[in-house]
């Protein structure tokens, strides 16, 4: 699926299941809830804190994965609603990044 199909596959969505979008405000807090959500599991799964009840990888993945689809899905929704291109805005990023850090990173001797 394009990134594109995948706004418009949302936008469909919406209008079909969500009844209408909810507005900015409320989906800016909700895209911050999914992070935290998914900050949860990664820091009982790799950090210090640890699950109630123990999780097998395929577990956590499943998990992880589906608190990544959530993400996208409301940073899509907000794309949405401010009438945003995601595939351009992605493509300007990256080239933002491979301008400015083209020699950046080869250089830090913390990643050597």
């Amino acid at each position: 699926m394009t990134i594109k199909k995948w706004q418009t596959s949302v936008d469909d969505w919406i209008k079909n299941y969500g009844v209408r979008y909810f507005d900015i405000k409320t989906n800016g807090l909700l895209l911050s809830e999914e992070v935290g959500e998914l900050n949860r599991i990664i820091a009982r799964a790799f950090g210090e804190q640890s699950f109630k009840i123990e999780k097998s990888q395929d577990e956590i993945l499943s998990e992880c994965s589906e608190e990544l689809a959530d993400i996208l899905f409301v940073a899509t929704c907000l794309a949405n609603q401010l009438g945003l291109d995601l595939t351009e805005s992605l493509i300007q990023n990256l080239e933002k990044k491979s301008n400015r850090d083209k020699t950046r990173h080869h250089s830090n001797p913390k990643l050597s």
